[in-house]
């Protein structure tokens, strides 16, 4: 006889938690556990990584959620290593090894190379991604064999850093660190970096170290998450505000700010900014505005964007109060 499930109370969590993915587990799978271990009624996440990939994953819990499409549009920062010499049917080394060619280019090689592939580039997403297809992943075509055409897109390689190089030996590689515009696939670059050198390759490892303003030193683990206490826990979150930090912020007194979270649009002397971080006054016993959500200004008026609901907002407050010393 199977024991019963210990059944979770949830409750409202509002926040974002930056999570260093661990290895093996999909973005899904991490997300769940946080969002058990923190007791969450309502999580997401702002953009895959692979299982085979670890670093920073942003977890956003309750009103968070309303803002997390601003960092799926977020530049991503990466190091990555290629195996050079031998490539797999996935580009990275879960898949199975298709061909293998002796690696004979030099050093400065690598360097050419690498320089053509700064600023726009055009990548063919590969088939082993979660891109849809007639509302199928394309992994699942590739899965039963068939290979879909796909088109190019147009992604942003900013920065493109040669951390380490091995040339020689049973295991050639490039270590390489990688700033670029959302929609990257950091699998296909390094497919393609490797077969400009001659080669052909494989992405062996990937670490995702910054995303957008969030970077690896201000993650917390799931083992630490595991290990720790509720309140503990909970201290681990940012605040909502956290999503906006290129936002504009504009600050309403009392009246003004409760028509503004009822969708009205407030006018005043502002210029036109597209995106408006909308504040209200500190509550009693707070230090801090208090967030009421995004808009943006237009011919002087603040013009409402996505609002946090009143018992979001009164939840919020409550969480702070119970955190602070």
């Amino acid at each position: 006889m199977q024991g019963q499930r210990t059944r979770v109370q949830r409750r409202p969590v509002h926040g974002v938690l930056l999570l260093d993915k661990p290895l093996g587990l999909s973005s899904n799978q991490a997300l769940q556990k946080a969002k058990w271990l923190l007791r969450a009624e309502k999580a997401g996440h702002t953009g895959t990584l692979d299982p085979l990939a670890t670093g920073v994953l942003p977890l956003c819990f309750g009103a968070a959620t309303k803002f997390s499409q601003l960092h799926l549009d977020a530049d991503k920062t990466y190091e990555a290593t290629i195996r050079l010499g031998v490539k797999t049917a996935t580009g990275d080394a879960e898949g199975d090894v298709i061909e293998s060619r002796p690696v004979t280019c030099t050093p400065g090689q690598v360097v050419e190379v690498l320089d053509r592939f700064m600023g726009e580039i055009d990548q063919i997403p590969p088939m082993h991604s979660a891109l849809k297809k007639d509302g199928k992943p394309l992994y699942e075509y590739a899965r039963a064999g068939e290979t879909i055409e796909r088109a190019a897109r147009r992604v942003t390689i900013h920065d493109l850093d040669l951390i380490d190089m091995q040339l020689q030996g049973e295991s050639p590689s490039l270590r390489l660190r990688v700033r670029c515009s959302k929609g990257t696939y950091i699998r296909t670059l390094g497919e393609d970096i490797a077969e400009a050198l001659g080669c052909g390759g494989h992405l062996s490892n990937l670490r995702r170290v910054a995303t957008g303003p969030f970077g690896t030193e201000q993650c917390v683990s799931l083992a630490t998450l595991e290990a720790e206490s509720e309140g503990e826990r909970l201290a681990h979150l940012l605040p909502v505000r956290s999503l906006l930090p290129e936002h504009t912020p504009v600050t309403l007194d009392e009246d003004n700010a409760a028509r503004f979270l009822s969708g009205v649009r407030r006018r005043g002397d502002w210029p036109n900014q597209a995106q408006v971080a909308v504040f209200g006054p500190a509550s009693t016993g707070h230090n801090n505005t208090t967030l009421l959500g995004s808009a943006h200004t237009a011919g002087g008026e603040l013009i409402p964007g996505r609002l946090l609901s009143p018992i979001e907002i009164q939840q919020i407050l409550e969480t702070e109060s119970e955190l602070t010393p």
